[in-house]
């Protein structure tokens, strides 16, 4: 079966995934997420090569977030196969279900295991959830 991907649409998604990235973790959530996650402006200031490192970082976010975004389409393509849904509901009933399964679980770790505050995990997983909807929006609305 041949999945049809639009790959304008995945490029939408990756812009609208950096800006909400840039939004999130900047004027939304950015102190507190700074403060729970041990970074601070302090230490990036001394951190050498930083504006290297976050070039880096921009562009490998840009990838993963478009590996999201595909995975995605092929996920939504499926489910709309089989349960006999398109549109909007499809797009948002398939980011949700992927995060409920894969991300919501995952990044539990980081309170299990890494001691990690309840507030930034909500902050962190509550991001990813807004970011497949607003992916599975955009994928199903362009499919």
């Amino acid at each position: 079966m041949t999945v049809p991907i639009n790959y304008w649409a995945l490029l939408v998604c990756v812009i609208i995934n950096m800006v909400l990235g840039m939004l999130w973790y900047g004027p939304l959530f950015g102190k507190p997420w700074m403060r729970m996650s041990g970074i601070s402006q302090e230490k990036m200031a001394k951190t050498p090569d930083m504006a290297k490192k976050v070039t880096i970082s921009m562009i490998l976010a840009a990838i993963t977030s478009f590996i999201m975004a595909f995975v995605l389409a092929h996920s939504i393509a499926f489910a709309s196969s089989y349960l006999q849904i398109s549109g909007l509901n499809a797009g948002l009933q398939g980011a949700f279900w992927n995060w409920l399964g894969f991300v919501m679980p995952v990044t539990m770790s980081i309170v299990l295991w890494e001691m990690k505050p309840w507030k930034l995990w909500f902050i962190n997983t509550s991001y990813y959830l807004v970011a497949l909807c607003l992916m599975g929006t955009v994928i199903s609305l362009w499919q």
